[in-house]
């Protein structure tokens, strides 16, 4: 398999609102950045530092996590100090696709990373709450004016959510009618919409029956056992890349320097083996850290590991 046609993408977190409540630490205290702020996460130098080091690594695409990180025109309340203006982030859109970028927005609508809804976070599966997300999935698709648009989903259960102050996981029919809500709205704006592959992993049967083809699939895992998981539910996440093949969906298969460095040249190795070049459109790497500049070495590290990823299919 060639590298040539494949997006080599990274994920970018300018918002970061998407974990514990505000003033809510349980299970945090060694990640601070997981506890929602009153004031945007965003360090200008690691930014003009990263990007560019990135590009020579040989990322193409950036998936922007917007979250709070804009101050949305229909609804000016979700923003926090410092987000950044409409203008503000369509000079930024101009700059990162001078330097090569594709560019791919993504709001997390997931019940387990949605304290950047602030209230409209205690009202899912309302008729305003789908109202609300068409309103911000319309105009992040106005301001950029993507081909793509993640609408990340994941890790809705109580084990991610036990530490929250409020949990909310939506099942069966509840929460496909709020997720075929937001398709709706994405392909609206002359989007694809993507997501996080987390519901087939229990769901192996009822997802493929459910789940539009249109939608990318962005499966992950981060252990570097992928030939050998230890464990059921490992097994289930890994088996994931075949089934979503077998059933003809486009995939982005996404690693993580979060638990091992090797991790994102074995999913590159893995999939490239198990995904047919036919549904496999890039890989993803995710670092899940906002731009302060205590994690500068974990962000700069995420780019040596894509490369070193990227060239095994060099070779």
């Amino acid at each position: 398999m060639s590298d040539n046609k494949l997006m080599w993408a990274v994920l970018v977190h300018l918002g970061n609102n998407m974990w514990n409540e505000e003033g809510n630490r349980t299970g945090r205290e060694n990640n601070p950045e997981a506890t929602a702020s009153p004031v945007l996460r965003f360090d200008r130098k690691l930014y003009d530092d990263y990007l560019p080091y990135l590009r020579e690594k040989g990322a193409d695409t950036l998936i922007i996590d917007v979250g709070e990180a804009l101050v949305y025109e229909s609804h000016p309340e979700l923003a926090v100090e410092g987000s950044w203006s409409k203008e503000k982030m369509k000079k930024e859109l101009k700059d990162l696709r001078s330097m090569g970028f594709e560019v791919i927005p993504k709001l997390n609508f997931s019940a387990g990373h949605d304290v950047w809804l602030k209230d409209y976070a205690y009202m899912l599966s309302t008729n305003l709450y789908r109202n609300v997300c068409s309103d911000l999935i319309k105009e992040v698709c106005e301001v950029f004016e993507p081909k793509y648009f993640h609408l990340g989903m994941d890790e809705e259960n109580w084990a991610i959510q036990k530490n929250y102050d409020y949990v909310v996981v939506r099942q069966r029919d509840v929460w496909w009618r709020d997720f075929y809500n937001l398709v709706d709205s994405v392909e609206k704006g002359n989007a694809r919409p993507m997501i996080w592959s987390d519901r087939i992993w229990e769901h192996p049967e009822d997802y493929p029956a459910k789940m539009p083809k249109s939608v990318i699939q962005c499966n992950w895992y981060y252990g570097i056992d992928l030939d050998d998981p230890k464990s059921e539910s490992r097994e289930n996440r890994v088996r994931a890349f075949e089934t979503l093949d077998r059933y003809g969906y486009d995939q982005m298969p996404t690693g993580s320097n979060w638990s091992h460095r090797e991790n994102m040249k074995e999913i590159v190795r893995y999939c490239s083996e198990h995904v047919s070049d036919e549904h496999l459109l890039g890989f993803m790497q995710t670092p899940w850290y906002p731009f302060v500049e205590s994690r500068r070495e974990h962000l700069f590290e995420s780019a040596d590991c894509l490369k070193e990823a990227k060239d095994l299919l060099i070779k």
